[in-house]
């Protein structure tokens, strides 16, 4: 007769050690998590609060050991935006605009071209990796100084002419006052309309090759409600008592070439990764179905290399809104034509104890970044919960 041993249950003690595991965890990762909260997200609250209260307004309060602070709720924002004092403001929003946009095609544009140029293996390949990828090791301070010399008026790239036996240059890199492409700023709701009527017609369009219709449905009312409201109401939005005309100062030309020159490596390094990483017999089949070169990089090549494009637009997006080191080194505090809304965040808050009317500076910088940066994490996790 064969004796049975009692069964012992093994699940018990993975069990206990998976709650060892986790509390474990637990105690290692509260006090980052505690820190983020107090220094991240609760400075961020109290900004948000102070933004909506008078601190700065009254001397006397400014720098006192326990202000007395006044709730006024959207004052703040409602004077940047369409307040008499707050012209500055207005044009350095505009001025970021078109440093954006500028900045971001200069950076893909170059990028792309550099990458294209290495993915054909030339004789030294990484020495000119190195070189393209230099810059971007540098700081936006010590490439605002290089440049600075670079460009200035009476010397540097104006001089480059005379080397040849021609007249020098004569344009004001930086301290230019010309402006061009100017645009009422009371146009703004209307614009700001279109541009998310745009966004959210993408998204539906996107949402209807991937077969989602309530998404697709969702996003084409909202863009045709507000393509309505652009068209009928927005027109007669008025944000100024008078048209107030804010365009693309030329000074900042300087500022975009030295912040492309920085970053363009960045991307290259990023295109160049893509690249190698598209199988070579993805190239090679359409080589046999009869494509071109051409045909080739704009069917399969460039196609592949979207994602990559996104991911750079996003991230030299979030870094051209709040873009404030080089703008100091190269032109100062005090040069309003290249001034950007960082840089009067500094001056209102630390120069002239305006601390609501910079904290509300700051929030409005903290929503385009989020605006920005939020969809396209959003858009991440979910394709990584697909795969």
């Amino acid at each position: 007769m064969t004796k049975t041993l009692p069964k012992v249950p093994a699940a018990a003690p993975r069990r206990k050690r998976i709650s060892a595991d986790r509390l474990w965890s637990v105690a290692v990762l509260s006090p980052s998590v505690v820190l983020v909260l107090i220094f991240v997200y609760g400075f961020i609250a109290r900004s948000g609060y102070v933004s909506l209260t008078d601190w700065g307004q009254d001397p006397v309060q400014a720098l006192a050991l326990n202000p007395v602070l006044k709730f006024v709720g959207l004052q703040n924002y409602s004077d940047l935006f369409s307040g008499f004092l707050q012209v500055r403001f207005r044009q350095e929003m505009t001025s970021t605009i078109f440093f954006t946009v500028f900045f971001i095609a200069g950076c893909l544009g170059l990028g792309l071209g550099l990458a294209l140029l290495l993915d054909r293996n030339p004789r030294g390949e990484g020495i000119w990796r190195t070189i393209f990828l230099f810059p971007m090791s540098l700081s936006f301070i010590v490439t605002g100084t290089i440049w600075r010399w670079m460009l200035q008026p009476q010397g540097g790239v104006n001089q480059l002419p005379a080397l040849l036996g021609a007249k020098p240059g004569t344009f004001a890199w930086l301290s230019s006052t010309a402006g061009v492409l100017k645009l009422d700023w009371n146009m703004l709701p209307l614009f700001t309309a279109v541009v998310v009527a745009l966004v959210l017609g993408l998204v539906a369009f996107r949402a209807l090759r991937e077969g989602n219709s309530n998404r697709m449905t969702a996003a084409f009312i909202c863009a045709a409600l507000l393509l309505i409201w652009a068209l009928v109401i927005g027109p007669n939005i008025k944000l100024t008592a008078r048209p107030e005309f804010h365009g693309f100062n030329l000074a900042l030309i300087g500022i975009i070439i030295a912040a492309v020159w920085q970053m363009s490596g960045y991307t290259m390094a990023l295109y160049l990764a893509g690249l190698r990483g598209i199988p070579e017999e993805l190239r090679e089949a359409a080589r046999v179905d009869g494509a071109s070169e051409g045909k080739m990089y704009q069917y399969v090549v460039f196609p592949l290399l979207a994602p990559i494009s996104l991911s750079a637009m996003i991230i030299l997006g979030h870094i051209s809104l709040k873009i404030f080191d080089l703008v100091y080194a190269m032109n100062g505090p005090d040069n309003s034509y290249t001034s950007v809304p960082a840089l009067n965040m500094y001056i209102t808050s630390f120069r002239g104890n305006q601390f609501a009317v910079g904290a509300a500076i700051g929030t409005i910088l903290l929503i385009l970044v989020a605006l920005i940066v939020v969809p396209y994490l959003a858009s991440q996790f979910r394709t990584q919960e697909r795969t």
